[in-house]
C-alpha cells in the first residue's frame, strides 16, 4: 500500500493530499529513510512523520484498504510522540 494512502485510511493524517504533499517534502521517513508518498508500505514498518512542531513515530500493524473511525488505530501503534523546541531547531 502507498504511504499516502495508508496515512489516510489509518487516519493519522486526515487527507491525502495533505499526506502527500509532507511526504513529498520530506517530511516522513520509513525505517529511517526519506520516503515519498508512493513508497510501499509493509507490515512493521516504522514511520515518522514531521508536521507543524510534532514529530510522531508509529510502527505498522496491519494494512486496510478502508476502515471504520473506531478500527483505525489498530492499524499502527504509536512508539514516540515529542514536540520540537523551536529554539533548538534554529
Amino acid at each position: 500500500m502507498r504511504l499516502d494512502k495508508y496515512l489516510k485510511v489509518s487516519r493519522i493524517i486526515k487527507r491525502r493530499t495533505i499526506a502527500k504533499e509532507i511526504a513529498d517534502n520530506g517530511r516522513i521517513l520509513v525505517n529511517q529513510k526519506v520516503a515519498k508518498s508512493s513508497t510501499v508500505i509493509s507490515p512493521n514498518d516504522v514511520i515518522e512523520i514531521r508536521y507543524g512542531k510534532k514529530i510522531l513515530t508509529v510502527q505498522v500493524l496491519e494494512l486496510k484498504d478502508s476502515t471504520k473511525k473506531e478500527d483505525a488505530n489498530a492499524m499502527y501503534t504509536i512508539l514516540d510522540e515529542s514536540f520540537i523546541d523551536e529554539k533548538v531547531a534554529l
